[in-house]
């Protein structure tokens, strides 16, 4: 693998939200929907199914409160003609730049799934499903004073807070049942293996910027990295010290030596559903209780209480400025290094890490004038540290014919308001899907969503 830059991730967060999420929220109350085990494991299917390789369930998602349009921005004076930059152009007034971040913490975050193989058939005494699954996710977490920093609006003294940037890649097997414990109450379980590819922890904590009389930045933070990745070391720079005589050496790149299972855990997810009478119907399910234990930790840390920082530099996006977006990468990424000033500790024998837990409960009511037709609520909750995050969705669920169904829905949560739809088509001997949670918007001429909310669902499977 390249050497890749590690401290930049929050960068690269930022301007490829064009992945993310596991689940298709607005599927949950569909009957005919084939992973709807994957929300609640109580939850079978009348169909047996076998996915087509690698195409039987992709999910893809982005979520967050800030995105692409906060970043970048368009023909600041004095230019005459239409000019990409960033917020940190000093021709961009301090409120317009600012405009689009949150006032509280900025996240933005993803998830990428796909069901390499995913068989679900009938047999002792339920329904069985065994998978496996390839996801990765990322995160980060960003105040509002960061980039209010960056754009340095003025202040002499900026109390920062805390930054995390984070992202997680695993395969798992997982082997599923559900069975009718009486006639109203269903429940199932599901038991994953975990096979660690790779997980990566940045963590700035207490930030704080102190203009001094030098008009110098002075920084001070407890900065950590955790990288627990088979093969991987970080790469130093030396740089003179400001504050003394001397040099000292801080993280600026990293490289990836080999590949491989870099670590193993195990995960259960618990459901069940409950059918109060032929109208109504609840559900309860507890998603990915698991951990992975990794065989490396390779740390490093911000080991200076305090430390110079020259300030973040703009770079225009046109593709035709020398300092375009693309020149302008490693320049970023070098800033983004010097402002973390991590130095490296070497391998410190390995962690055991979560994988975020999400708690589903849904109430599914059914017209009785119309049997086609039901309404559901769907409340799910993200457990996940600084990117944990809530959401309720209310779906309209219709299946016009056996072979057709599928719905509309509407979102409401951590990260605003959303619109989903889903087309399940599934008659005998073949399925075909296609969902959103979060209809595509605006996007920008290089098919960049201009908000961080997106999402599809497809997939393709045989069935019986």
């Amino acid at each position: 693998m390249k050497q890749k830059k590690i401290i930049l991730v929050a960068t690269l967060m930022l301007s490829v939200v064009t992945a993310t999420a596991q689940s298709l929220n607005s599927a949950y109350f569909t009957d005919g929907y084939k992973y709807r085990h994957t929300m609640n494991p109580a939850y079978g299917n009348d169909q047996s199914y076998v996915s087509f390789p690698a195409l039987g369930n992709i999910n893809v998602r982005t979520q967050g409160n800030f995105g692409y349009d906060a970043i970048i921005k368009t023909n600041p004076q004095p230019y005459g003609k239409k000019t990409m930059t960033t917020f940190l152009n000093p021709y961009i007034d301090a409120s317009t730049a600012l405009g689009d971040f949150a006032s509280g913490n900025n996240r933005v975050m993803g998830n990428i799934g796909i069901t390499i193989l995913s068989v679900g058939f009938k047999a002792w005494g339920g329904y069985n499903t065994i998978e496996i699954n390839s996801k990765t996710s990322f995160g980060a977490s960003l105040p509002y004073e960061l980039f209010e920093f960056a754009k340095n609006t003025g202040n002499k003294n900026y109390d920062i807070g805390d930054i995390n940037v984070g992202a997680l890649s695993y395969a798992e097997i997982a082997f599923g049942h559900s069975r009718q414990l009486t006639e109203k109450l269903r429940a199932g379980a599901k038991l994953k293996v975990l096979l660690g590819v790779g997980r990566a922890d940045v963590k700035m904590e207490n930030v704080k910027a102190q203009l001094n009389d030098a008009n110098q930045w002075l920084i001070s933070a407890n900065a950590q990295a955790d990288v627990s990745l088979k093969g991987f070391t970080y790469k130093q720079k030396e740089k003179e010290y400001k504050q003394k005589p001397g040099t000292y050496q801080y993280v600026n790149d990293a490289k990836v030596d080999g590949a491989g299972i870099g670590g193993f855990g195990l995960a259960v997810d618990l459901g069940a559903t409950y059918k109060l009478n032929e109208d109504w119907q609840f559900s309860a399910a507890l998603l990915d209780l698991g951990f992975i234990s990794w065989s490396n930790d390779m740390q490093a840390r911000n080991i200076n209480d305090q430390f110079l920082f020259d300030g973040f530099h703009d770079a225009e996006v046109s593709k035709s400025s020398p300092n375009s977006f693309k020149n302008q990468g490693q320049a970023y990424s070098d800033q983004m290094a010097e402002f973390a000033n991590l130095q490296d500790q070497g391998d410190k024998g390995g962690r055991t890490t979560g994988i975020g837990t999400t708690l589903n409960l849904g109430a599914e009511y059914t017209l009785p004038m119309y049997r086609q037709l039901s309404i559901g609520l769907l409340s799910s909750t993200r457990f996940q540290g600084a990117y944990s995050w809530t959401e309720a969705r209310l779906s309209a669920n219709w299946e016009p014919l056996k072979w057709l169904d599928g719905g509309m829905s509407l979102g409401v949560g951590s990260f605003g308001a959303s619109a989903g739809w889903l087309v399940n088509i599934h008659p005998k001997g073949f399925n075909f899907f296609i969902g959103m949670d979060h209809i595509l918007g605006k996007q920008s001429k290089e098919f960049i969503p201009l908000s961080s909310k997106a999402s599809v669902n497809l997939g393709m499977n045989i069935t019986w």
